[in-house]
């Protein structure tokens, strides 16, 4: 047998062993373990950001476990099972493409992406019954909101509603911002209003993350590095500061300066 089906039918003689003699393993139900899922997930993310393989490799089998549990749960109540989940994978992935396992012509990834969303609209579940009737309507409503904004960008790009050039979404991007501008003027005059704001920096923001997109950019990626990035050069203004016997809260912004522009040279 192959030595990675070996490595799976392992891994699902484990899972059925612990549901079956663990105590702690024994009480999870789907709903259970869903906030672990999540958790796993970020850890993913934060391995993949720095890069470290070993780690990355261990955070995906933290995640396949819990595909692995999910499965083994539902397949009690014979719900599904682990090949029904395969199975239905490997489906989805050929209808979805058809320049590979069809005779559709393809130009490029743009195409691919373009295909894909609306092969998923025209998609039905089991009863019949169309599964998306937007083609946002595959957009979790609990994603993080500039991931949702990427996503919803995508999917809008996907069927055709999108910007033609990357100069078209900065000017879009100046747009917004000069409207941020009039809202805070008015507001500091007593006239405007904080709702008013709100809005026109939502508005900039979903702007900025559009433009993200034209010029390959991941704007949850770029944005997680510049928060990696302060911290350190922060953390090393608290050690370096204190070493000189300062205090944070006691020091001016010009000497703090000092320190963040001697860890930015490092």
């Amino acid at each position: 047998m192959n030595e990675k089906l070996v490595a799976f039918d392992r891994l699902l003689t484990i899972m059925d062993e612990l549901r079956e003699k663990c105590p702690w393993d024994k009480k999870q139900t789907i709903g259970s373990i869903r906030h672990l899922t999540i958790e796993e997930t970020y850890e993913l993310s934060d391995a993949i950001l720095t890069q470290d393989m070993e780690k990355i490799k261990k955070e995906l089998g933290d995640l396949l476990l819990h595909i692995v549990f999910y499965s083994r749960i539902a397949s009690e109540t014979n719900t599904f099972n682990i090949a029904d989940v395969c199975n239905s994978l490997c489906e989805k992935l050929i209808h979805r493409h058809p320049h590979i396992y069809g005779d559709v012509k393809v130009k490029d990834e743009h195409e691919v992406k373009s295909n894909w969303e609306k092969l998923k609209l025209k998609e039905k579940d089991a009863s019949g019954k169309m599964e998306n009737t937007s083609a946002l309507g595959g957009v979790p409503t609990s994603l993080p909101a500039m991931i949702k904004a990427h996503r919803i960008q995508e999917k809008a790009r996907g069927v055709g509603f999108d910007w033609e050039k990357p100069e078209q979404v900065w000017r879009k991007v100046q747009e917004e911002l000069r409207e941020l501008r009039v809202e805070l003027d008015s507001l500091s005059k007593g006239e405007g209003r904080g709702e008013a704001v709100e809005d026109e920096f939502g508005d900039l923001l979903f702007a900025l993350i559009n433009y993200a997109r034209f010029i390959n950019v991941n704007p949850e990626d770029a944005l997680e590095k510049t928060n990696r990035k302060f911290i350190k050069r922060f953390q090393y203004l608290e050690k370096e500061s204190a070493k000189d016997g300062k205090q944070l809260g006691n020091m001016t912004l010009s000497e703090m300066d000092e320190y963040w522009n001697r860890a930015k040279k490092l």
